[in-house]
Formats: structure tokens, C-alpha cells, sequence
């Protein structure tokens, strides 16, 4: 078989190129080599901030929940709009800074200090996205946010500050970059051919099915073909819709079925917990939304095995990004772990 050269491919989502160096695989490796990541088995942890009937750092008791619980962070990124505001150079061309407000919040997925998403019933990941979706519903109402970003980073590797099983939601008065560029580029899509761009790349992928990780009858796991991290994938929606709310039963339950699926296939690579961050990326909440399709996105950084990351330095930060194995490799590595996994 020939050897794929080098190349680059374009990220439609952001309009960012990636550097494919599939050759680099075969490269000797002397770099950091993390110790294995080991989650606690136990079903309360007396030390752990978010166990049920704890004591958190600012002194406030956890209630005994039972369920999913959501409340407010207690070391915020952002403040409410009633919050002081630092005084910013306001009309300097050098010093350009703008206020910011919004709200954060923290959800537990289980009082179970062991019960990660990959280990989670049928049950409990349908209470996960229904509470996204109230979430959701609740904040984007609000006439002073414009963005609601519901992520999870999972594992010290990925900078998570407690291992007890939880996400955020950081709510923002203003669209964050990365969301503001996807939606400039779907709307610009869908302005010049009249389709939505991810339903297109689902079209294409499912014909192609060279990329395709898992499916149910109404999502797909694929690694996009423009994919950074090595285990990079992307969950899509059978039908376009813009936001959770939009989600009919079967389709949120099916959706909880994907995030299940996905996250006990990471723990199948290298039979370790798998760190990543993954996050829903949904329509901005003022303004035009032409043609955005709600879509969850998963970065994994482990590379050759449960110690060695993929880092994102040198030519990565100072010119683009670049990856050595290819996103086709990667979907077959991940479909090959689907075998391992016992369906629901």
C-alpha cells in the first residue's frame, strides 16, 4: 500500500488547516511519559468537594442528592451582571478591553463518587441530558446571555480539579470564539447552498463511511476528517436541529445512548480511563442561527498509550496545528474497541 503523504485538511467548522503527517508514526519516542491514571472505585469519598453531605472549600454543606445536582460554582470564571465590574480602557486602540458577565455552574452526574459517564446506566445518562437541557432552556432565556457552553474535562491530564464525576456550564454575555467562527461558518453554508453544513459532512461521511466510529438510529460517531487530537470525534444528529431543546424523546434518549457509548469506547484503547474534555456546541441564543446544527465535540490527548500525550507546542502554537496519526486510523482503532463493549 502506498504511503499517505503529508497534507494538510481544512477544518469546514472553523476554517482552520491541519498538518496530516501520517509518516511521523513510526518516529521513536523518549518524550514525557505520564504516570496511569487511577479512578477511585469508592461510592463516597469523606475528602471529595462534591460527594453528597460533604463540606465544600467555601464552607457550604452539599445537600444528600440523589440524582443529578447543578449548582452554582463557587469560584466563578464569570459574575453576574449585578456583580462589580472592573473599570477597562474602553476606546484605546492598544489596550482594547469589554466587560463580560454570565453565570457558571457545576453539575454532579451522581452522588456515586465512581459513577463516570462510562459507567453509567441507561437511566442515569438520560437524567445527564435532561438536565443539560433544562440547563439549556433556562439560561438561554435570560436576555443577558448569549452563549450556554455545557463541557466536561475528565481526568488530571486534562486539568480536572476533582475526580468526582461532574460538568459545567458557563453562560455568557457574549459568544465565545470558537462558537462565534462555527456559527459564521454554517450560516455562510447554508446562505450559499441551501443546506446545512453538518448535515452535509454527515451525508458525505455515511457514504463514505471511512470515519464512522458507531451509530443508532438517531446519532453518529465519527472522527472528522479534520480531526487535531488523535481520538478526536464528533457526534452528530441524524436530523439538524439547533439546541437541546429542539430534541424530540427518542432523540435525547438516543443521544444519551452516543455519550454512553463514547466514553466507555475511550476507556477501551488503551484500558485506562480515558482524559478528555468533550462539550455540546449549540446555536448562539441572540441573534440569527442560519443553518447550526447542535453537535458535541470530544478531545482526547492520549496518543500511543495510557501515558503518552499528544501536546500541542512548537510548531503547533507558533503555526498550525498538525497530527501524525490519521483521523481514518483513529475510527478504525475506536471501531475495533466497539466489539469489546457490550451494547445496551
Amino acid at each position: 500500500m502506498t504511503a499517505i503523504a503529508p497534507h494538510r485538511r481544512l477544518n469546514l467548522l472553523t476554517g482552520d488547516w491541519v498538518l496530516v503527517s501520517p509518516h511521523r508514526m513510526a518516529r521513536p519516542w523518549q518524550g514525557e511519559d505520564s504516570p496511569v491514571q487511577v479512578e477511585r472505585g469508592t461510592s463516597h469519598d469523606p475528602d471529595c468537594y462534591l460527594c453528597p453531605g460533604n463540606t465544600r472549600a467555601d464552607g457550604i454543606v452539599n445537600p444528600n442528592y440523589g440524582g443529578v445536582w447543578v449548582f452554582d460554582n463557587d469560584f466563578p470564571a464569570l459574575l453576574s451582571p449585578d456583580g462589580e465590574v472592573a473599570a477597562l480602557p474602553g476606546s484605546e486602540e492598544i489596550l482594547v478591553g469589554a466587560p463580560v458577565t454570565g453565570v457558571c455552574r457545576v453539575m454532579c452526574y451522581s452522588p456515586d463518587h465512581s459513577r463516570t459517564l462510562a459507567r453509567m446506566e441507561r437511566a442515569g445518562l438520560e437524567a445527564v441530558v435532561e438536565a443539560w437541557t433544562a440547563q439549556w432552556q433556562e439560561l438561554s432565556a435570560r436576555p443577558d446571555i448569549a452563549a450556554v457552553t455545557i463541557f466536561e474535562n475528565r481526568g488530571a491530564m486534562m486539568g480536572a480539579s476533582n475526580p468526582h464525576p461532574h460538568g459545567q456550564i458557563w453562560a455568557t454575555s457574549i459568544v465565545p470564539d470558537e462558537l462565534a467562527r462555527e456559527a459564521v461558518r454554517q450560516a455562510g453554508w447554508m446562505n450559499r447552498r441551501g443546506s446545512a453544513l453538518l448535515s452535509d459532512v454527515l451525508d458525505r461521511e455515511l457514504r463514505e463511511d471511512r470515519r464512522i466510529v458507531w451509530s443508532n438510529p438517531e446519532w453518529v460517531i465519527l472522527v472528522p476528517y479534520w480531526a487535531v487530537w488523535p481520538f478526536e470525534t464528533l457526534v452528530l444528529p441524524r436530523r439538524p436541529v439547533a439546541d437541546l431543546a429542539a430534541l424530540g424523546d427518542a432523540e435525547r434518549k438516543g443521544l444519551a445512548e452516543a455519550v454512553g457509548q463514547l466514553t466507555r469506547l475511550y476507556d477501551r484503547v488503551f484500558d485506562t480511563p480515558f482524559p478528555y474534555t468533550m462539550g455540546l456546541h449549540q446555536r448562539p441564543c441572540q441573534g440569527p442561527s442560519d443553518g447550526f446544527v447542535l453537535h458535541l465535540h470530544a478531545y482526547p490527548p492520549l496518543l500511543r498509550g495510557a501515558t503518552v500525550r499528544k501536546h500541542m507546542v512548537g510548531f503547533e502554537m507558533l503555526a498550525m496545528a498538525q497530527r501524525d496519526l490519521t483521523a481514518e486510523a483513529a475510527a478504525v482503532r475506536l471501531r475495533d474497541c466497539s466489539k469489546a463493549v457490550a451494547p445496551w
